[in-house]
């Protein structure tokens, strides 16, 4: 058999040119220099991607994809690494070229519109509708997620700027005028706080007079418990902590997302040295090689103070050695308050909560013990050393010991954060402190612990709040976050609202959270509930979910079947109610 023999030249094959560049996305030499002036002498390590993203961000307006790249060769990582970050959080502007190689930048402001259950109860959606065309197409609005501002609803963000008790004129007058709060100051400062004994109990620490042991007993016998949602005892989580091998750290999650929380922005506007003292205490007693702040973006007031506190620590340090502090920001994700999600971003990655065991107590931050503490936690460690462990459990109403920082938002006179003795119920709540219901309303239903913590019906007002008293009744009082509807409102709309934050806010990472938090919504926006779907749908999410988030979210449907049956049979699709 004859073979045909084919020349090279003929199959094509000695045509082949070399390659010119190597494969992938070709750094542009203009962008990394630009990525360089942005983060200017920054550190570039892996944990600071986030700190990076803002910064080029905050620069440039918007991040491109040139300058992603550009970015993930100064930090010697994978494209991919820098991608899922910045999209993974929603205060990330991240713009691509369209089919023609063309980029169209957002607009240079973006004006962000609180849809959290109070706001929607105070004319969010209005505002949402109608500021579009008075503010014009150079200006950006967009539903956020709960802001932090629910007593002061509706709560607008133009930029870093907060609008509160928003109006069309007054977030039109905010936009024109083009102010950024960045003057914002501590009611409380530096040199008031060390006037009245402030430090005072760091330095008695720091000089031997003040008994680790004695400290750590004090804080079990005070009963203060993790005042960020989950109730963990405060002085056992240090001696936990204490136990495990060194190097440890320390994290501090500033992240209050939660639907109707906002006491720590409150108490932190007011003395952020007294929680910092507190901060100091329990690194110092657990010793602690390094402290991470763990701040939420819509908090630039916030970041303001405890930027200069820090500085002021630094510049007229109380004690000599204190542990490296680093404040990190937040880029608006929910799913951050949750503690190794918040981990996770600290660490630069996507916040996505973790498989446990491990506990953060032992594998937390870059896989040191790590001790987590909320805010208001380590707000009170100064007043409970000081008064003693017998004042602080002392206070507490119907058996319950304790004080309890109750925000509260809805149909009140005088929301806000108040004080009140833990174990206190709503209606005793209200009519004490909040001056009642506002005129013409009547009170309906509340939440007694934010999105998350379900929806009670008036009838049962006389419960006490506290750790474990609402659990029997298919809630919990998580960080305390009350909100109040009156006879103007729905529990069937407020159960959409908070659902739609659910599926709004979930990571993604489990399917029983990112898909049943979709499902659940279409099944009560329909006018007839599907109640045997919804129950199998709630005990999937419980038993499957990977985090909090998913565990909780079916909590405010589950009471609506539970307490307000007749709002499933009379009134399906009542109309959510206006203030």
């Amino acid at each position: 058999m004859n073979q045909v023999v084919i020349p090279i030249e003929a199959t094509g094959l000695g045509r082949l040119r070399k390659r010119r560049q190597p494969k992938g996305r070709q750094v542009d030499a203009a962008a990394l220099t630009e990525v360089r002036a942005a983060l200017g002498d920054m550190p570039r390590r892996r944990d600071l991607l986030i700190e990076h993203l803002h910064c080029i961000q905050d620069r440039y307006g918007q991040l491109a994809m040139p300058h992603l790249i550009a970015l993930a060769q100064e930090l010697g990582l994978a494209m991919t690494e820098v991608y899922e970050v910045a999209t993974f959080y929603h205060h990330f502007d991240v713009v691509r070229e369209d089919a023609d190689g063309h980029i169209e930048p957002p607009p240079a402001l973006t004006v962000r519109v609180c849809e959290g259950i109070a706001c929607e109860m105070a004319g969010a959606q209005a505002l949402i509708d109608k500021l579009p065309t008075v503010l014009g197409t150079e200006v950006r609005v967009v539903a956020a997620p709960c802001i932090g501002r629910c007593e002061k609803a509706p709560a607008v963000l133009a930029g870093q700027n907060p609008v509160d008790g928003a109006t069309l004129d007054t977030v039109a007058a905010c936009v024109a005028a083009g102010t950024v709060r960045d003057d914002i100051v501590a009611q409380t400062g530096y040199g008031a706080y060390k006037a009245t004994g402030g430090y005072g109990l760091l330095k008695a620490f720091a000089q031997g007079s003040l008994d680790p042991a004695a400290v750590l007993c004090t804080m079990e016998d005070s009963g203060l418990r993790g005042l960020g949602g989950a109730g963990f005892p405060t002085g056992r989580k240090w001696r936990i902590v204490s136990g495990e091998p060194a190097p440890r750290l320390m994290a501090v999650n500033i992240d209050e997302g939660e639907p109707g929380t906002f006491k720590d922005r409150v108490y932190l506007e007011r003395d952020p040295h007294r929680f910092l003292e507190g901060m100091l205490i329990a690194a110092a007693v657990t010793q602690v090689a390094a402290i991470y702040i763990y701040l939420r973006d819509e908090y630039a007031g916030c970041r303001a103070i405890l930027t200069q506190a820090l500085q002021e620590l630094h510049d007229d340090p109380p004690v000599p050695d204190l542990p490296r502090i680093e404040l990190r920001r937040g880029a608006g994700a929910y799913i951050c308050g949750e503690e190794s999600a918040m981990i996770e971003s600290i660490e630069g990655k996507r916040g996505m909560p973790r498989l446990r065991p491990p506990y953060v107590a032992q594998v937390g931050l870059f896989g040191r013990p790590t001790l987590e503490h909320n805010f208001e936690t380590l707000y009170w460690v100064r007043d409970i050393l000081e008064k003693g462990a017998e004042w602080f459990a002392s206070q507490g109403r119907h058996g319950r010991k304790g004080l309890r920082s109750f925000s509260v938002s809805g149909r009140v006179r005088q929301p806000g954060v108040h004080l009140a003795p833990a174990g206190i119920t709503v209606r005793e709540l209200i009519d004490e402190y909040c001056g009642g219901m506002i005129d013409g309303h009547t009170f309906y239903a509340y939440l007694p612990g934010g999105a998350s913590g379900g929806i009670l019906p008036a009838s049962m007002g006389n419960i006490p709040l506290d750790f474990d008293t609402l659990q029997p009744h298919g809630c919990f009082i998580g960080s305390a976050a009350i909100v109040v509807l009156s006879d103007h409102d729905s529990a069937v709309a407020a159960a959409r609202n908070l659902m739609h934050f659910f599926k709004h806010e979930s990571c993604g990472q489990c399917t029983p959270c990112r898909v049943g938090t979709a499902k659940a919504l279409d099944l009560i926006r329909a006018p007839k509930w599907d109640l045997p779907a919804l129950e199998d749908l709630s005990a999937v999410m419980r038993d499957a979910s990977i985090c909090g988030l998913g565990q909780a979210a079916p909590n405010p449907v589950d009471c609506v079947v539970r307490y307000f049956p007749h709002e499933l049979q009379a009134a399906p699709d009542r109309p959510e109610a206006q203030a």
